[in-house]
C-alpha cells in the first residue's frame, strides 16, 4: 500500500530531484500536488525547479563526493535524476547500499548518460534496429571510421552531451575535422569519445513516451502515450505535436522497440524513446529515463502530462495515458544574452485560441536558450502547430 506523508514533518515522503531545469520544475510541481516534500539540486542557483521546491542545494553533480554528501544530508526516500551530467557511479554505489531508491534505476541513469552504453545495449544486446555506428577517440579514428564503412553523410556526436550540443552532420570529407572539434567543445565532460552514425534516410522522428508503472495486481506494467512528432534543428527540439500520424505497423514496431529497451533498463517512471521512421520501418535512436523535452506538448494534450505520469509511476500510483485533444508545442528562445530578462507579448500569445504559455524563469538568457514554451490545442495537429507557433512568436524577450 502506498503511503505519502506530510511535507516538512517526520512522516514526509522526501523526493530529491537532480537537475532543476524546466522539465524538473514540472516534476517538482507534480510531486508536490501529490503531497511529497521535494528537494531540488542543480549546478546553479535559482534554477526553475528550485523556485518551486521546498528547499534546494547548489552542487556540481558530476562530482561524486559532493553528490553523495547532499544525498546523505537530506536522506531522501527517492532520488530522481532529471539531467544526464551526474556522477552515475556514485548513484550505483548508493543504490547498492539500499537506503534510498534511484529512479528508474542507477544502471539506467548510467547507461543513458553515455551514448555508447545505450547504443551497445540496444543494438548488440537487444538486437534492435539502429543506424550503423562506430566510436572514435581521436580525429584519426573518426576519419578511419568514416572511410571504413560509415561513409558520408553521417552524424558525429559526443558520447556524452545533451540537447544537440556538439552534434553535427558531416556531408563531405572536408567537414570531418570541423565536426571533431565541435564535438570536443560540446561534450559534457570536455575532450573525449564520439559516436559516428551512418545517415538513415528516414521520413520523420517520433518520441514514444513509455511509462513503467504499477498495475492493479502490483506488478510493473508498460503503458504507451500516443506518439509525438517533432522538428529538431541542430539536434535541439523546436516544436512538437501529438498524436503523430503513422502506420499501424510502424506504431507497433515503435512500441515493441520502446518496451524492449525500457524493460532492459528497468525501474519505474517515464521514458522518452526517440525513433526514426520511414514507412513501416523503425530504427531506435536514443532513450531518456525521464520526461522528454518534446513531451512538453503533453501539458496540453493528455489527461495527465508526462510529468504527472512520471510522478505517479515513481510513487507507485495508477497512471492514465489517454489523449485528451490534439495539440502542439513551440519553443520560446531567449533571443538576447542577458540576466533577468523580461517578456512582452504574453497577453497576445494567450489570446491565440486554446493556447497556453510556460515561462521557465531561468535566471540567465542566451540567444538560443530555451526560456519558455507555448502549447495549443485544436481539432487537428496541423492547426495546433500553427497556433503554438503563433503564440510562441508573439512573446518577445527583452534585456533588463
Amino acid at each position: 500500500m502506498v503511503r505519502i506523508g506530510t511535507p516538512l514533518s517526520p512522516s514526509a515522503t522526501r523526493v530529491m530531484l537532480l537537475g532543476c531545469g524546466e522539465l524538473g520544475k514540472e516534476v517538482v510541481i507534480a510531486m508536490q500536488r501529490l503531497g511529497c516534500e521535494v528537494i531540488g539540486v542543480d549546478r546553479y542557483a535559482n534554477a526553475p525547479g528550485m523556485q518551486v521546491a521546498h528547499r534546494s542545494h547548489v552542487v556540481t553533480m558530476s562530482d561524486g563526493a559532493a553528490l553523495r554528501a547532499v544525498i546523505e544530508q537530506e536522506r531522501p526516500h527517492l532520488v530522481v535524476p532529471e539531467i544526464e551530467a551526474i556522477a552515475t557511479a556514485t548513484l550505483v554505489e548508493i543504490e547498492q547500499e539500499g537506503w534510498t531508491e534511484i529512479i528508474p534505476t542507477a544502471r539506467a541513469a548510467q547507461l543513458t548518460m553515455n551514448r555508447e552504453g545505450i547504443r551497445r545495449l540496444a543494438a548488440e544486446e537487444l538486437g534492435l534496429p539502429t543506424s550503423p555506428y562506430k566510436f572514435a577517440d581521436s580525429l584519426a579514428e573518426l576519419q578511419a571510421a568514416i572511410d571504413s564503412g560509415i561513409g558520408c553523410p553521417c552524424v558525429v556526436k559526443p558520447v556524452m552531451s545533451s540537447s544537440g550540443k556538439g552534434q553535427s552532420l558531416v556531408r563531405t570529407p572536408a567537414d570531418v575535422e570541423k565536426a571533431w572539434s565541435y564535438a570536443q567543445a560540446g561534450g559534457r565532460v570536455g575532450l573525449g569519445r564520439v559516436i559516428v552514425e551512418g545517415f538513415i534516410d528516414f521520413e520523420y522522428e517520433i518520441t514514444q513516451l513509455t511509462v513503467r508503472a504499477i498495475d492493479a495486481t502490483g506488478a510493473v506494467e508498460t503503458y504507451f502515450c500516443e506518439p509525438i512528432g517533432h522538428v529538431q534543428v541542430n539536434g535541439d527540439y523546436v516544436e512538437s505535436w501529438q498524436p503523430m500520424a503513422m502506420s499501424a505497423e510502424a506504431l507497433r514496431k515503435s512500441r515493441d522497440i520502446a518496451k524492449a529497451v525500457t524493460t532492459a533498463l528497468g525501474g519505474r517512471g517515464i521514458f522518452g524513446v526517440e525513433l526514426f521512421v520511414k514507412g513501416d520501418q523503425v530504427w531506435f535512436s536514443e532513450v531518456s529515463p525521464r520526461p522528454h523535452d518534446t513531451g512538453l506538448v503533453t501539458l496540453a494534450t493528455q489527461r495527465l502530462s508526462e510529468f504527472e505520469l512520471h510522478a505517479r509511476a515513481i510513487l507507485g500510483l495508477p497512471v492514465d495515458v489517454s489523449l485528451r485533444r490534439p495539440g502542439a508545442s513551440a519553443v520560446i528562445y531567449g533571443g538576447v544574452e542577458a540576466k533577468g530578462i523580461a517578456f512582452e507579448g504574453v497577453a497576445q500569445a494567450l489570446a491565440v485560441p486554446e493556447s497556453d504559455v510556460r515561462l521557465f524563469g531561468k535566471p540567465e538568457s542566451f540567444v538560443k536558450r530555451r526560456m519558455g514554451v507555448a502549447v495549443a490545442n485544436a481539432d487537428t495537429t496541423d492547426q495546433a502547430r500553427q497556433r503554438a507557433k503563433l503564440a510562441a512568436g508573439s512573446i518577445k524577450p527583452i534585456g533588463s
